[in-house]
């Protein structure tokens, strides 16, 4: 596969991912791009047809991803060695997807994802284990948010008595509010305030969530992926994971970065 042929997989991941979030169904984000890659990178690595197709779509209860490659060559699952570094994609869609096949033509393959009764883009994400400890404060809207975020959030990073890394927590914390500060509030408008919760999970993991006005974050994954600004960028690189969600109880939103106690630099 060409270095340009290895950009593709990348673009469709930005594409399935933007099209689930506003979808309302971001439960399925990780599942879909990954299974989406592999059909994908399958089909540019082994079909010899003149162009590759991609659908993806919500289909009665499940999701459909199907990728057409106008090639009559049925794909096959491997049985890969431990040493090969291929070989393994279509048996990953096999664990992962609810089904999967192979049109009658042999020129595209499918697979489904059940649609579990997940959150929606109005309903915060769900922690992956019970909230133990939590704090929250209020941050002026400002260029001083993010200074005031990184000296209150360590000081309450150690009052929680969370477990990980706090110097990187508190960087992602001040990625998150200066994006806020700078992207999430209107200027000069009275009233606004950025909302900062901090809590440790049963899991140990650390839930950073920054609370803002705008309720629209249009870019959010070109925002991630370093497109559009670094603050969000940088805060991936530390080990976090990114999301957002409309606030229930407000006319805002709030961006969330989940870490855990062992993080590792991407």
């Amino acid at each position: 596969m060409s270095e340009a042929d290895a950009v593709w997989p990348r673009r469709l991941r930005r594409l399935v991912r933007a099209s689930l979030i506003r979808w309302r169904r971001p439960d399925l984000v990780e599942t879909a791009e990954l299974l989406l890659t592999e059909l994908a990178t399958n089909a540019l690595r082994h079909a010899h047809g003149p162009d590759i197709g991609v659908r993806v779509q919500l289909q009665d209860d499940q999701l459909v991803i199907e990728v057409s490659d106008g090639s009559p060559l049925v794909p096959v699952p491997r049985c890969a060695g431990p040493d090969d570094e291929n070989g393994r994609g279509l048996l990953l869609v096999e664990a992962l997807a609810g089904a999967w096949g192979v049109s009658a033509d042999g020129t595209t393959t499918w697979c489904t994802v059940p649609l579990a009764d997940g959150p929606c883009e109005s309903e915060p994400v769900a922690a992956t284990a019970p909230v133990l400890r939590e704090v929250q404060f209020a941050l002026p809207p400002d260029s001083s948010a993010s200074t005031i975020a990184r000296i209150s959030g360590r000081t309450r990073l150690t009052v929680l008595n969370w477990p990980g890394n706090v110097h990187a927590a508190t960087d992602v914390l001040g990625c998150l509010v200066d994006n806020a500060a700078k992207h999430g509030s209107s200027a000069g408008e009275a009233g606004q305030l950025l909302s900062v919760r901090l809590s440790v999970t049963e899991a140990h993991e650390l839930l950073i969530d920054v609370t803002d006005p705008d309720p629209a974050f249009p870019d959010f994954t070109d925002a991630v992926d370093g497109a559009v600004g670094r603050g969000l960028w940088n805060a991936r690189q530390l080990g976090a994971r990114l999301s957002w969600f409309i606030v229930s109880d407000s006319a805002g939103k709030t961006v969330r970065a989940t870490m855990n106690a062992g993080w590792v630099a991407l």
